[in-house]
C-alpha cells in the first residue's frame, strides 16, 4: 500500500463531504471542488496552506500530534477516524520492510478454542483483520454455515460477502455487511502496510467486484466493536442478534465476536432451535455402537 496516496485520498475524502457553511466559512462564488478548499481546512487548522498541502500529498514526516489533531477536528473526524489518520501518519513514518511472501492462516490458539467452545448459548466466531474465520464454536459454525459450506478453503467473510452471489441471502443487510467489511480491512491495511496478504486481497477484491471498488475508494472508517447482525439461516430463518468484539489480548490481530439475542425474543427460540439442530445433525453422524 502506497501511504502517502493513501493519506492523500483519506484527507480528500473527508474535506470533500463538509460544506464552507457547516463550519462557518462564507461559501464565495463558483467553487471547483467538492466541500472545503485546502486553504480553508488549513485556516480552520491554524496552519498554513503550504504545510497542508504538503500534509494532504503524503508529506507527514515530523508532523506533530498537535497538528494532526488539529486536523481532524477541522475535518469534524470521528474518534475512529481521528485513530486511521494516526495510524497512516505512524505508517509513514516507518521504512519500508521487504514485503514478504503472504503468510497462511493464523491458526486458533488452543486456550483460546477451549474459551470459545465453553460458550454453549452463544454463538461466536473468531477472526482476523483480513476477515478468515479462524475459529468458531458449534453454535458459531452452525450460524455462518452457508459461510462455510459455499467457499473453497478457509472462510473469508470480506470474499464471501462481494464474490458469492447469494450473500445477500445469508446476510440481508447485505449493504451495512458490504460496508462494515470495507471498513474492517481498511484498519488492517492501514495496520499493517506493507502486508502481502492484504494487498492481495485487496487486489482480488477490487478487480472482481464494482462494489467492493466503489466502497474502497470512498475511504470511510468506522467502528465495529458492537451493534446488532441480522441473519437468514436455511433451517431456522431469520434471526436478529446483537454482537461483542473483544480483541484477544494473547493472540495479536484476533477478534472474538459474541452474539447473543433479546430475551423473549423470535431470534432466542431461533437460537435454541438452532442448538437442537446442531445436536440431532451432530447425533445423525455419530457411529452405532450396536450395529
Amino acid at each position: 500500500m502506497e501511504i502517502a496516496k493513501e493519506i492523500k485520498d483519506f484527507l480528500t475524502t473527508r474535506r470533500a463531504r463538509i460544506t464552507p457553511d457547516q463550519v462557518g466559512l462564507p461559501a464565495g462564488g463558483r467553487r471547483r471542488v467538492a466541500g472545503l478548499r485546502r486553504e480553508e481546512v488549513a485556516l480552520l487548522a491554524g496552519v498554513s496552506a503550504e504545510y497542508y498541502v504538503q500534509i494532504e500529498r503524503g508529506g507527514v514526516a515530523g508532523v506533530s500530534d498537535e497538528v494532526l489533531d488539529a486536523i481532524a477536528t477541522a475535518l469534524r473526524l470521528d474518534d475512529e477516524e481521528t485513530k486511521h489518520l494516526f495510524t497512516l501518519a505512524r505508517a509513514a513514518a516507518t521504512k519500508p520492510r521487504r514485503r514478504k511472501p503472504a503468510k497462511a492462516r493464523v491458526e486458533m490458539p488452543e486456550p483460546v478454542q477451549a474459551l470459545v467452545d465453553a460458550m454453549i448459548t452463544a454463538p461466536a466466531v473468531v477472526q482476523n483483520g483480513l476477515l478468515d474465520v479462524v475459529g468458531a464454536n458449534a453454535l458459531g459454525r452452525a450460524l455462518y454455515a452457508d459461510v462455510y459450506d459455499r467457499v473453497d478453503g478457509a472462510p473469508n467473510l470480506a470474499r464471501f460477502i462481494f464474490l458469492d452471489r447469494r450473500a445477500d441471502e445469508t446476510f440481508p443487510d447485505w449493504t451495512n455487511a458490504a460496508d462494515d467489511a470495507v471498513a474492517m480491512l481498511r484498519v488492517e491495511a492501514a495496520r499493517s502496510p506493507y502486508s502481502a496478504a492484504v494487498t492481495g486481497l485487496v487486489g482480488e477484491l477490487a478487480t472482481r467486484s464494482d462494489e467492493f471498488r466503489t466502497r474502497w475508494a470512498a475511504h470511510d472508517i468506522k467502528a465495529h466493536r458492537r451493534g446488532t447482525k441480522r441473519f437468514h439461516h436455511p433451517v431456522v430463518g431469520d434471526l436478529t442478534l446483537r454482537f461483542e468484539a473483544l480483541e484477544v489480548a494473547s493472540a495479536a490481530g484476533l477478534t472474538l465476536y459474541g452474539f447473543t439475542a433479546s430475551p423473549g425474543s423470535s431470534s432466542e427460540e431461533a437460537l435454541r432451535l438452532l442448538s437442537s439442530w446442531i445436536a440431532t445433525d451432530s447425533s445423525a453422524h455419530q457411529p452405532s455402537w450396536n450395529s
